[in-house]
């Protein structure tokens, strides 16, 4: 990795320089403000990760995210776009302010991989590094993908699905998998939804990749169902596709073709764009519950009218984002969110489900409060067609 620490304090600065280099970060560049930061990545060129105060003299550390995240649309002398991979925030101040710059960030459309009280320790910083150290790893490319680009690798056939376990929290075992696009770039290894998913979306072109992964998926199901392990797969749809008045009947086609059953799947709505209410949206919702199809309301309590969004359609899962999940043990406020989703979502006779489980506390708690089901990096991360087949072998003793 190749790490900007913008960070006022001149002897906290360079006792994060050592930190950093201990755990093996290839180069590390240095400011004392977000000013210099930005002068940085003019200069210098993109970084796989910065890690920022958020009190600084000249420019805070907000003002920085903002910078950062609105590098193309603040003009020719901000930053080019993708200048920085991730962030990690440091303060001082209490975690309910931390939590909130943490949001902030999120809705710049910055990566953020985690809020760090100070002081700063090695093994904090080290556990942070750890829990997102394949995302670090697998850094998006810097290389800004055409849609035309996206396209042909859709059409050649360099996009897998990559499975990640959902795991009942009262029996322990496999309950279903969620399906998560990657690409085999022939130049940058594999990369992430992150630099194909918002362009095809933009340019209205997200179907073509949406109904690839229906199939790989309804296919990969359907031999785990030939298993009897009877565990579901779920595909992210996006809600622009509903305006289609044929996609209830298109996605039934593709698992009627695979030999699935509807109800072995989970179509997953992401909250943090609204779904609509025109009487199409509203109709192919409905056709898609009819014929057994399940429906889930992915990343609760991020976007737009989240309990209007319930009322609204017949959905049957409710996925609590991870921004609430992740570290909810140690965070009144966030522990407050979990457990109301939860208890909301049993009474709407919805199954509960918390992502982002990255700790064995964030596990137990999660049981605590009656969830049914946990995905995240603490159970497996997502991993190709074969590798979950082992996975689900091993753990349910299926041969």
């Amino acid at each position: 990795m190749v790490v900007l620490v913008a960070e006022d304090h001149d002897f906290q600065r360079r006792t994060l320089v050592r930190m950093l280099k201990t755990l093996g970060a290839k180069e590390v560049l240095e400011a004392k403000d977000g000013l210099e930061a930005l002068t940085i990545l003019k200069q210098s060129g993109p970084v796989d990760l910065l890690i920022c105060d958020l009190d600084m003299e000249q420019m805070d550390g907000m003002e920085l995210i903002r910078n950062i995240g609105q590098a193309d649309s603040v003009g020719a002398d901000s930053v080019e776009p993708g200048s920085v991979g991730a962030v990690i925030v440091l303060s001082g101040h209490e975690r309910s302010l931390l939590d909130t710059v943490a949001k902030m960030a999120r809705a710049y459309g910055v990566k953020l991989l985690g809020a760090i009280d100070k002081p700063l320790t090695l093994d904090r910083l080290r556990n942070v590094l750890d829990v997102h150290g394949q995302q670090v790893a697998a850094a998006e490319p810097w290389h800004q993908f055409s849609v035309g680009e996206i396209l042909d690798g859709l059409r050649l056939g360099q996009f897998d699905a990559f499975f990640q376990p959902k795991v009942s929290l009262s029996t322990g075992q496999v309950a279903g998998a969620e399906a998560l696009a990657r690409w085999h770039h022939p130049e940058f290894g594999l990369v992430g939804p992150i630099a194909f998913v918002p362009p095809l979306e933009q340019a209205g072109e997200i179907e073509e990749l949406t109904f690839a992964m229906l199939g790989q998926a309804a296919a990969a199901c359907r031999q785990w169902a030939e298993l009897k392990s009877g565990i579901s797969v779920s595909v992210n749809i996006s809600p622009t596709s509903l305006d289609d008045p044929g996609l209830a009947e298109r996605i039934a086609a593709v698992t009627s073709a695979a030999g699935l059953d509807p109800r072995q799947m989970i179509l997953e709505f992401t909250e943090t764009a609204a779904i609509g209410n025109t009487g199409v949206t509203l109709e192919n919702l409905v056709r898609l519950r009819m014929r057994g199809f399940g429906l889930s309301i992915d990343d609760y309590g991020t976007g737009f009218a989240s309990l209007q969004q319930l009322q609204l359609a017949p959905f049957s899962e409710l996925k609590i984002d991870r921004s609430f999940v992740t570290g909810w043990a140690d965070n009144p406020s966030s522990r407050a969110i979990v457990e109301t989703s939860v208890q909301m979502a049993r009474q709407l006779g919805f199954r509960s489900v918390g992502e982002g489980v990255e700790t064995e506390a964030d596990w137990n708690m999660l049981k605590d409060a009656g969830c049914d089901m946990a995905q995240g990096y603490f159970i497996a991360r997502p991993m190709a067609q074969a590798q979950f087949l082992t996975f689900l072998m091993q753990e349910t003793g299926l041969t």
